[in-house]
């Protein structure tokens, strides 16, 4: 695990490193929101699109990986939102802690970290993850909370989800990088050069807009939010990984990829949309905080366990 752990310490260190920067305002919190917006639509979105673009459809799509990673997110998912209600929270609410527990950081941690340590042929998998957190997931919390809010579901709520979609650059660049690739374009070498080129600031701009907008964060509800830091760096990858070895019963690489990827700590786009909804922010930012700094060693010692 020591090996291990030197290999993804850099990854953390530089999220110190933006967390040192935030704290003592030498970066403020406006210039982490450009960083951000930087790495969001222009460095991470060229990434993965030079990714989705140099891959075919056969080596991102595997049905079986799908499913093991969808229905061991889902079971997280069912499971928090089961707590939420024992509790007796409100559906948004319940939707928004279930959010913390199943979605990991895969776009700005999950991507540049685990195709670095586990190789390049982890992109396609990774991208699966990506693809799934973001259309499914991501999906369900707005239907959830604004079906909650409306009584109903309604051409109003198909309409948020849809716009959700297509406003994300995410998946907007991997759905033109998959199209790129179905139709077997040829992509100029000089265009592959300036996609890598802005694609290598999405890893250590990533990782240091993570530490900055960690410095923001207030750890209140602390009990909760250890409670949903424990789903995800915990529960989270050990359902998936049942799902992959024991249900679907996925080929190894494969399932070792979803499983680091569902390790993650919590994503940072949670409190985004908490903060839309204005639903429980502080115990979504608690949690976040909490989560990713444990998971220094614990997705050191899941990626250990896995190799």
């Amino acid at each position: 695990m020591l090996d291990i752990f030197l290999k993804t310490l850099p990854f953390f260190a530089l999220i110190g490193t933006g967390y040192g920067a935030g704290r003592s305002g030498f970066f403020p919190e406006e210039a982490t929101g450009w960083l951000t917006k930087f790495v969001f639509y222009f460095a991470l979105s060229a990434m993965l699109f030079r990714f989705s673009a140099n891959l075919s459809i056969s080596e991102i799509f595997d049905g079986p990986l799908a499913l093991a990673y969808l229905s061991g997110t889902g079971v997280t998912y069912l499971v928090a939102m089961g707590v939420a209600y024992a509790r007796r929270l409100d559906t948004p609410t319940a939707a928004i802690e279930a959010q913390c527990a199943a979605i990991g950081n895969t776009g700005f941690l999950g991507v540049p970290m685990l195709a670095l340590l586990l190789g390049p042929e982890a992109v396609g998998p990774i991208i699966l993850v990506l693809a799934v957190d973001l259309i499914v997931f991501s999906s369900l919390l707005v239907i959830l909370v604004t079906g909650a809010r409306d009584g109903r579901m309604s051409p109003r709520v198909v309409a948020t989800v849809t716009r959700g979609l297509l406003a994300n650059p995410m998946i907007v660049s991997i759905c033109l990088g998959l199209a790129v690739s179905a139709l077997a374009l040829p992509v100029p070498q000089v265009a592959n050069d300036f996609l890598t080129l802005l694609g290598n600031a999405a890893t250590p701009g990533a990782l240091f807009a993570i530490g900055a907008s960690l410095a923001a964060r207030s750890a209140e509800r602390i009990e909760i939010a250890l409670w949903l830091s424990a789903c995800k760096l915990l529960l989270h990858p050990a359902c998936v990984a049942l799902a992959a070895l024991v249900v679907f019963r996925v080929e190894d690489f494969g399932a070792s990829v979803i499983i680091a990827a569902a390790s993650l700590p919590v994503a940072g786009n949670v409190y985004i949309l908490a903060r839309h909804y204005g639903t429980a922010p502080q115990r979504v930012s608690a949690a976040i905080l909490i989560s990713t700094a444990a998971s220094i060693l614990t997705v050191s010692a899941v990626i250990a366990a896995l190799s």
